[in-house]
């Protein structure tokens, strides 16, 4: 396997904490979008505490203007702006394009409209089930709106969130758990039109009888697309390097390219599987997912909650970086914005930071503005000495960093 600059690249993404609005941000319906700096903002409006030393001595302040966070004179890491190719602003795309996959026909959401008659009458038709819901709500308020309906009736709650999802509920006392995943793989099939083309149906069973009773189950499963051709992760996987992921990253990828999986209850805790991680002797990549950010505070438009979570977030950095060796690479960056300030629930069209840190650095600073996230996957790949696969995007940083 040979020698290489890095032995261990963990790769961290904070979803959806994007920099600000991209130029063709108005086009996907965001203006005047900045997840980071409105954050800023309305913590230093609040009084609140946004200190983010372990960020700011990476070159976070160099990055970004940020009021609570000023440039530093040596900043220990590389870092730029990073804008997206692909056509979209969701976790999968932005992911994908990471490693390598520039998508050009986007995941469509329903979260304003619920979705289409055509698409509701041929899941009802093929499934034998009315269905109700059909609107974006939340998991546990539709279960207490239509649950005792459902189980009454026979009939299917479908519903929808700011993402680009189709869920299905169905107690698993009346419908039955292999009814509920037999109705999510038709409704996978028929979301594969590019009309309807949905990233993942999730099956959402649950217990009880009556509302205020009803819990949901452990049963989730989730019907993702895959990939839409191999990533860099294929690639180090086929050419024996560790692939270890850590949060939604193998739900996003659906496995491809993945060595080992490990699910993480919330962002502290996966930072701390990164940390447990980092204190073990691997050889490949260490790919990181922290969602809250997206899941809690961005969809939620809590840009106070947001900004306490990047301050936790920092603490457990400032744990890791002290474990990291100098053949290790930490490469920080986000897949989308999801600006709390703006309107509506859905993710915002933003750039993305990217910042690069080893202890072997000699250098550091400002590097050129990307117009695509695939210089990360390039980088791994070209790092391990693996070819990218046929029909990937990305030119390597590798030499830049240094």
């Amino acid at each position: 396997m040979g020698n290489h600059k890095y032995n261990r690249i963990f790769t961290i993404v904070l979803d959806s904490v994007g920099m600000g609005a991209m130029e063709d941000s108005p086009r996907f319906g965001d203006v005047g979008v900045d997840t980071l700096g409105h954050i800023s903002e309305r913590m230093a409006a609040a009084g609140e505490p946004f200190e983010l030393p372990n960020l700011q001595k990476l070159g976070l302040g160099n990055l970004k203007a940020l009021k609570q966070v000023p440039p530093v004179e040596q900043p220990l890491g590389y870092y730029m702006p990073m804008c997206e190719r692909s056509n979209g602003k969701d976790t999968m795309t932005g992911h994908w394009e990471m490693m390598g996959i520039e998508t050009k026909k986007p995941f469509i959401t329903f979260t304003e409209t619920g979705f289409p008659k055509e698409l509701i009458e041929e899941l009802e038709q093929r499934c034998g089930r009315r269905i109700i819901g059909n609107k974006a709500a939340s998991g546990t308020e539709i279960l207490d709106e239509l649950g005792e309906e459902e189980i009454a009736t026979g009939a299917m709650i479908v519903y929808t969130s700011a993402d680009s999802v189709l869920q299905i509920c169905g107690n698993e006392e009346t419908m039955g758990l292999d009814n509920l995943y037999h109705y999510c793989e038709i409704a996978r099939e028929l979301t594969m039109r590019d009309e309807w083309r949905v990233g993942r149906v999730i099956a959402r069973p649950y217990v009880g009888k009556k509302k205020g009773e009803f819990v949901r189950t452990s049963n989730r499963h989730d019907y993702a697309l895959k990939p839409t051709g191999a990533t860099a992760l294929n690639a180090l996987k086929d050419a024996g390097f560790d692939v270890i992921s850590v949060g939604k990253i193998n739900d996003i990828f659906v496995g491809e390219g993945i060595t080992e999986s490990n699910h993480s209850n919330s962002s502290v805790h996966g930072m701390e599987q990164t940390i447990e991680i980092a204190a073990r002797d691997f050889m490949g990549l260490c790919f990181v997912n922290l969602v809250d950010f997206d899941a809690l505070w961005g969809h939620r438009r809590n840009p106070i909650g947001y900004g306490q979570e990047l301050v936790r977030f920092d603490q457990k950095l400032g744990e890791l970086l002290p474990l990291l060796r100098d053949d290790d690479l930490l490469i920080l960056t986000a897949d989308h914005g999801n600006d709390p300030t703006y309107t509506g629930t859905d993710h915002t069209r933003e750039k993305v930071p990217f910042l690069a840190y080893s202890p072997s650095f000699e250098g550091a600073g400002e590097l050129p503005q990307t117009d695509t996230f695939a210089v990360i996957g390039a980088t791994i790949a070209d790092n391990f000495g693996v070819r990218m696969p046929e029909g990937t995007i990305g030119t390597s940083l590798l030499a830049q960093l240094k």
